[in-house]
């Protein structure tokens, strides 16, 4: 039996899967570790936790489905991109990680600007602006603040690929995770020497870049026993949890899109060619899929808005839960369901952690606007579901804008397992929304992606087309539909009358 895994170093958890060469789940896992907030805006892990989570999970897939060592012929690692794993000499972890939704470093991204020759030479080099979630802000962050920490530097990996070098001892990414790093020629799928030479920063520092379904190397022995695996085991190059996800959804062909609302929320489209928005106001980056390039816009807190909503104010129902064994989750939705399009005029701004499409604006402020006597927390809820799907909306504009077609949106993510959220986004999007057999997202994708390396299938678009099909699908309602195109505009609005109040209470707190 051939079995392929497929490991997802999430932001709340660490997800493995095991699928068979039909594609079929044989078993998954999940374990959960903390994020650290040190200051407001921040955003850390411990990259030991991330380890210990891979170890555990592997462990319980390879029991659950009755695996033996031999079984298992290749993994696919995903994760959450633009992460910093700082490394010294001895391959010792210098200090946490900092995450993709931390904001600390807007003084670098001016600084990396600068450097380049201004905002549009720089993404003439990388396809992309500097944003605070990106690696190479990280990383000059690191020097201007932490000097001893820097000096002691000698490599910076993403966070799939620590898990790689503890897997088989290798220095490797892929193009996909490499494009968000802001050091990668996305044109030319290779580090950029122009931008690392004007950043004064040593190519030594990153690792080798694969493409995704390439193989980086084989399990360590002395690892592949601590996972009850074979040291024959290959681990290909994998994707970031965008472009892993994609795959997963079957996002590989020209006129596909997908939505997918986690943590954070990803309008993600293929594309054949490199098209770059010269305002850089979404991304472009390599596809997992090989000589294949994509476009995406990321709403920083989508799912993680319904989420805070639920740890900060619901604290009762969800203990109540608890005791009833319902999901605190469908209780919210439920009332929300209840509540009219448009929530009766109060709108939601989902900038909780700062934005980045299309406003690539670490200072901007979650809030909610309009509220009256008259509103519930059930519009509350609606009102967070209507705005993070309005921020989505806002990067398929720009998608729509720069001639990309569309021909079908995919669902996925919990944003797709809620119905009341899959009606929403295709009232807003005015568009029909559809649905796949597999919810098992980035993990899943790089799965599939072992699958390829391993010689299971040809390409990436031969292993979807095998398992991947559409399952449902939710249609817009007209009158809904029409009363969310007249609310965006208002929506968009808003944002522009408060970036100024934004900055002014960011520099309250400082």
């Amino acid at each position: 039996m051939a079995v392929f895994l497929g490991i997802d170093i999430g932001t709340s958890g660490t997800k493995t899967l095991a699928i068979d060469e039909s594609g079929k789940i044989l078993a998954s896992a999940t374990e959960t570790y903390p994020c650290y907030v040190p200051r407001p805006l921040w955003s850390e892990q411990d990259p030991e936790d991330w380890w210990k989570a891979v170890v555990a999970t592997v462990r319980q897939v390879v029991d659950s489905a009755g695996l033996k060592p031999d079984d298992v012929k290749a993994i696919g690692l995903s994760g959450q991109m633009h992460g910093s794993v700082f490394l010294d000499k001895n391959d010792k972890v210098i200090r946490r990680a900092i995450l993709w939704n931390d904001q600390r470093t807007a003084a670098e991204c001016e600084e990396i600007e600068q450097r380049a020759g201004g905002r549009k030479n720089l993404i003439k080099m990388v396809a992309n602006p500097a944003l605070t979630g990106f690696t190479a802000p990280k990383i000059l962050w690191l020097r201007n603040h932490e000097k001893r920490n820097f000096d002691k530097l000698r490599k910076v990996l993403l966070p799939k690929d620590e898990i790689r070098r503890r897997l088989t001892g290798e220095y490797a990414t892929e193009v996909s995770d490499a494009s968000g790093m802001l050091l990668l020629d996305v044109a030319k799928r290779r580090w950029s020497s122009k931008l690392l030479s004007a950043l004064e920063l040593d190519e030594s520092l990153l690792g080798r870049c694969y493409e995704s379904e390439d193989v980086t190397g084989t399990l360590r022995p002395e690892v592949a026993e601590q996972l009850g695996l074979s040291p024959q085991c290959v681990v290909v190059g994998g994707a970031g949890d965008c472009a892993a996800g994609a795959v997963g959804n079957g996002i590989v062909a020209k006129g596909v899109l997908s939505t997918s609302i986690g943590t954070s929320g990803v309008m993600f489209v293929h594309s054949d060619e490199v098209k770059i928005d010269p305002q850089g106001r979404i991304h472009t980056f390599c596809h997992a899929v090989r000589g294949k390039w994509h476009m995406m816009g990321v709403t920083l807190s989508a799912g993680g808005s319904l989420q805070w909503f639920r740890n900060a104010l619901c604290k009762a129902d969800i203990e109540a839960c608890k005791i009833s064994g319902i999901d605190p989750y469908e209780v919210l939705t439920d009332e929300a369901s209840r509540v009219p399009p448009g929530s009766q005029g109060l709108f939601f701004l989902p900038y909780l952690s700062g934005e980045r499409t299309p406003h690539a604006d670490p200072d901007a402020r979650g809030c909610f606007v309009g509220i009256t006597h008259a509103h519930t927390r059930g519009h509350l809820v609606r009102a967070i579901l209507e705005g993070v799907t309005y921020s989505l909306r806002d990067s398929l504009e720009i998608i729509d804008g720069l001639g990309v077609p569309v021909r079908q949106i995919r669902a996925s993510g919990g944003g797709s397992r809620s119905p009341l959220w899959r009606q929403i986004q295709a009232d807003v999007f005015g568009r029909k929304v559809v649905t796949i057999n597999t919810e098992e997202g980035p993990a899943y994708g790089v799965a599939l992606l072992a699958a390829v390396g391993a010689g299971a299938f040809k390409n990436v678009v031969e292993a979807c087309r095998a398992t991947i099909r559409v399952v449902s699908e939710t249609a817009p309602d007209r009158a809904a539909a029409k009363q969310y195109d007249r609310a965006f505009p208002l929506y968009q609005k808003l944002y522009r009358s408060l970036r100024d109040d934004f900055k002014a209470i960011t520099a309250l707190g400082d």
